[in-house]
């Protein structure tokens, strides 16, 4: 009876010991934090810079890239062919220095080709045993390019890997390297032998992000930069470990009640049950709870990415579009009169922010 009360005590004691460490650790992380994040602007801030030498006049998908990299999402780009997309994901996989893959997605691609199979290998004794060969998806920046114009069978496998973070194959679990993000790439123009994904599946994605023309001076300057000489090419800013402190510590950063406010507001306006004026009868579906996780994390990373220790509201005007786009659609009657998502967007933000 003595030696158990005593072998409580001790045990007791133990984990008040250990609970003590683990206080003192966070204390010292706590005030270790402000110097971290201004180390990982600072290290992110070169990032963008040295990509804005290699890609034109696409400086906010530049940003919306990397905040959806930082914030440890997936984002799917929308834009016309000849604007850069393929080669920004290769530049943030030579910059950021991933491990980087690319799949071309047609009709006739199936799941194993993405994921992985199995093959029969027979030992010098004879024996015979299967021998699991890993996909393309085990990368850590993976390029998913059309990724519409593959078989929806195709596109859940992809989807099931960003979400779930692991592949089954022939019934044994397979997981994707702790860094695995995916940027998907669309053809907006282009619909004919498509297959367009589910509102479930675009869910999945943190941020649309639309890529569009650049501006003429822009273009003047990739014009004389990839024509005339040699040109410029990506090189490496920091490594992965880099990336995932920067992850750790957007996840750590505070948020300030007025924000928490401000995309609670946007993201509840943005639903067919919501009472606001600027929507009532234009949406047939809106954002769900993902939706302001995807605010939450995309904020703090813009916030990182600037150089500030704490998102804004301005951070959540900035990102209401590429965070809702995917995320809601216009009634019959509200298409009928010409509205558009990002003018509802617009209109909403205007009004409650």
């Amino acid at each position: 009876m003595v030696q158990n009360v005593a072998s409580r005590a001790a045990n007791g004691e133990k984990t008040m010991r250990t609970s003590t460490m683990q206080d003192a650790a966070q204390a010292i992380s706590d005030q270790d934090a402000p110097a971290r994040l201004e180390a990982a602007a600072e290290t992110f801030s070169a990032v963008k810079k040295r990509l804005g030498q290699v890609i034109f006049g696409q400086d906010d998908v530049i940003e919306q890239a990397l905040v959806t990299l930082l914030a440890g999402g997936h984002g799917l780009l929308i834009g016309v062919p000849g604007l850069a997309k393929t080669k920004l994901v290769e530049s943030l996989a030579i910059v950021l220095g991933l491990d980087t893959s690319r799949i071309q997605f047609t009709p006739d691609l199936m799941p194993t080709d993405i994921t992985g199979s199995e093959v029969m290998e027979e030992a010098a004794g004879g024996a015979r045993a299967f021998r699991f060969i890993q996909g393309p998806v085990f990368t850590q920046l993976l390029m998913a390019d059309e990724i519409n114009r593959a078989s929806p069978r195709t596109q859940s496998a992809l989807l099931q890997a960003m979400q779930e973070k692991h592949v089954t194959v022939a019934g044994a679990r397979h997981d994707m390297p702790r860094l695995f993000h995916v940027l998907a790439t669309q053809n907006p123009l282009e619909q004919e032998g498509t297959y367009p994904l589910p509102e479930a599946q675009l869910d999945r994605f943190l941020l649309q992000i639309d890529v569009g023309y650049p501006d003429l001076e822009s273009e003047r300057r990739m014009l004389l930069a990839t024509t005339m000489g040699e040109e410029s090419r990506a090189s490496r800013v920091c490594g992965p470990d880099d990336l995932l402190e920067a992850q750790t510590l957007v996840r750590r950063m505070p948020v300030g009640e007025k924000v928490l406010d401000a995309i609670l507001r946007l993201v509840r306006a943005a639903r067919p049950d919501s009472e606001h004026d600027e929507t009532r009868g234009l949406i047939a579906w809106g954002p769900g709870p993902r939706a302001s996780q995807a605010f939450m994390l995309a904020a703090r990373a813009r916030a990182l990415l600037d150089g500030r220790l704490a998102p804004s509201s301005d951070d959540v005007v900035a990102l209401a579009g590429p965070v809702l786009r995917h995320r809601m659609a216009l009634s019959f009657s509200a298409r009928a009169e010409g509205a558009t998502t990002q003018g509802v967007i617009e209109r909403l933000c205007a009004s409650l922010l």
